[in-house]
């Protein structure tokens, strides 16, 4: 009897082996993700993250509404890279392009208009180019790296009329690591997508 236990025993944990192994290549191939878990964080509570507030509280309802659909256009394409979607993000891009045209600045104060210009002087650049690159992911996953830092600067000048959250992936960027904004707490990885769609975690919320 304890031979049969013994046997039984043996098998399951070639099983449970396997599928483990199976798991981890399907999702991280090509990566030594010896401490992937450590990557993944799921946080339970706003409570247990750091806080961060919006700078500018007393912006013009007009040009608020404005900046927040740059943020929801920013959020349509990080959604579309982690869906694995190029045509979709594409799309995000070129709406989040013209959004960031479209702000009246007039309705800004004057230190609010220098911090608006030096946010998006480049973050329309990135949008354009993420537009243009509706056949190459990995560009537009490049760019997106560099669109999501001015974002989490615009965000934290701006707000966006609701909590969002600063994830990073010390995966991304050649394992130097990125960060991107999201509407949830969810981890939902724009530059891996399918392959690592729950690598990272959630550092901070912006309110």
């Amino acid at each position: 009897m304890n031979k049969q236990l013994f046997t039984t025993a043996i098998i399951s944990a070639l099983i449970l082996s396997a599928c483990t192994n199976n798991e981890s290549k399907n999702e991280h191939d090509g990566h030594d993700m010896k401490d992937t878990a450590q990557h993944t964080t799921a946080v339970a509570d706003d409570k247990d993250l750091k806080t961060v507030a919006v700078k500018y509280i007393d912006v013009d309802a007009t040009a608020a509404s404005a900046v927040k659909l740059i943020v929801d256009h920013y959020l349509h394409i990080k959604n579309a890279l982690a869906n694995d979607n190029p045509e979709e993000a594409a799309n995000g891009g070129k709406a989040m392009a013209e959004a960031v045209k479209k702000v009246d600045k007039s309705l800004l104060t004057a230190e609010q208009k220098k911090a608006y210009d030096e946010i998006t002087s480049e973050l329309q650049d990135h949008a354009e180019h993420v537009a243009k690159n509706a056949s190459d992911i990995k560009h537009q996953r490049s760019h997106f790296i560099l669109m999501s830092e001015d974002m989490y600067s615009l965000v934290k000048a701006f707000g966006a009329g609701r909590p969002l959250y600063h994830d990073h992936c010390p995966m991304a960027n050649d394992n130097k690591g990125a960060m991107w904004i999201s509407e949830m707490k969810e981890v939902k990885n724009p530059y891996f997508g399918a392959k690592m769609l729950t690598c990272g975690s959630v550092e901070e919320v912006i309110q």
